[in-house]
């Protein structure tokens, strides 16, 4: 299974990442101009010191901004009245409780997270925090050779529990979890669906607690993992996921002609441009029904002097890193710049409620593949070779 920290790499790739960026790591952190390290190995200010900002690898650990706690919440999807654009937001968890990249829309009370032709897909963020918790949702996959779709959690250490779906292979689910973006290939897990996950609605659920996390489908626990577990005699901790993280949905394309050769063969192949969907509809799509968000309580040991947000006190990235505080998770200014600026930036029609839109706003403003290499030329390649001794489930 790919890590799924490819697939908000090629997301979020096309709005923020310019080339001659300065690439950060915990060894090599970022300098004071630009002291935030995206979960990309990027350094940035401003919208970088926002959500999935790492601590570990920034100026500072106060570099990134505070993120602020989970709300347990049910979500339907009228419209998207609750998401915010992730170029514009600044951090304000009381306006909006999702962020969204790329081209979300409703449809028939649904989400639709669509993939037009040649572009990278959408993700949809929460924009609070869990720190354990119960997710779940009902979702129609996409379907398709090379199209993938996911439901995980993500910390802003790379502590990761997902659900994805390949889009060839429509009666499996596959699951996996990461400690602090350690890629481990015996991590995961793949189990079969009783029906095809694109035309029926399945509900897929993960409960997260300090002793387990548990895979449910439709229901039935498919897999459950003991914290014990993970425990790593070499470097002597549990190599589980314990800080808070934050719900992450997207659709993501895994088989073009730039990915990596074990990349495109876990998808299944090459994407399909002209297969029935992008025909009828112009764009690969994932729909998603209720999803609901409960959060539990912070460990009994947990440093709380503050119940709004948390924040990291040391470099180590573990439960015992994080403090609930009180401190504002916004940014200073209200008027910061991106790299797309309010002219190029195609407003929608009812905040992008219509699919169609979807379509005619990618038409205008395509990412493709090649697009995406001379975007970020510094990155790309050390992304790619990555992967590329990567052996896939």
């Amino acid at each position: 299974m790919a890590p799924f920290w490819l697939s908000l790499w090629l997301i979020t790739l096309s709005v923020h990442i310019a080339a001659g960026k300065t690439l950060c790591s915990t060894s090599s952190k970022c300098p004071s101009e630009t002291p935030c390290c995206s979960q990309f190995g990027e350094c940035g200010a401003d919208m970088y010191c926002l959500g999935g900002c790492d601590p570990r690898s920034s100026f500072s650990l106060d570099s990134c901004l505070p993120a602020p706690v989970c709300k347990s919440k049910t979500y339907t999807w009228e419209n998207l009245d609750n998401v915010a654009n992730n170029t514009v937001y600044l951090g304000n968890a009381t306006a909006h409780d999702w962020l969204s990249s790329g081209y979300p829309a409703v449809e028939d009370g649904n989400l639709l997270m669509t993939m037009p032709n040649a572009t990278v897909g959408t993700l949809m963020s929460n924009n609070h925090y869990l720190w354990y918790g119960r997710i779940s949702a009902r979702i129609k996959t996409t379907r398709g050779q090379g199209v993938v779709s996911a439901f995980i959690l993500m910390s802003d250490v790379q502590d990761e529990i997902d659900f994805e779906w390949v889009g060839s292979d429509l009666e499996t689910v596959e699951t996996n979890f990461y400690f602090q973006g350690v890629l481990n290939y015996t991590n995961g897990g793949s189990f079969a669906v009783a029906n095809n996950t694109f035309e029926n609605w399945h509900t897929y659920e993960i409960d997260w607690t300090p002793d387990a996390i548990t895979w449910y489908v439709d229901g039935e626990a498919k897999r459950t993992l003991p914290k014990d577990a993970t425990w790593n005699a070499t470097s002597n901790q549990y190599m589980y996921p314990q800080t808070p993280s934050r719900l992450q949905m997207s659709i993501w394309p895994a088989g073009t002609p730039d990915t990596p050769e074990g990349t495109v063969e876990w998808a299944g192949g090459l994407i399909d441009w002209n297969n029935e969907d992008m025909q009828k509809h112009g764009y690969y799509y994932v729909t998603v029904g209720e999803v609901n968000i409960e959060c539990y309580e912070p460990p009994s040991s947990a440093n709380i002097t503050g119940y709004t947000a948390t924040i990291y006190t040391d470099y180590a990235g573990l439960d015992t890193s994080v403090q609930g505080t009180n401190k504002s998770t916004t940014l200073k200014s209200d008027t910061i710049v991106d790299d797309v600026s309010a002219s190029e930036r195609k407003p929608s029609p009812d905040h992008a409620s219509s699919a169609e839109f979807a379509v005619s706003n990618a038409a205008s403003n395509p990412v493709t593949a090649p697009q995406i290499t001379c975007l970020s030329r510094a990155l790309l390649p050390i992304v790619l070779v990555a992967l590329a001794a990567f052996t896939f489930f």
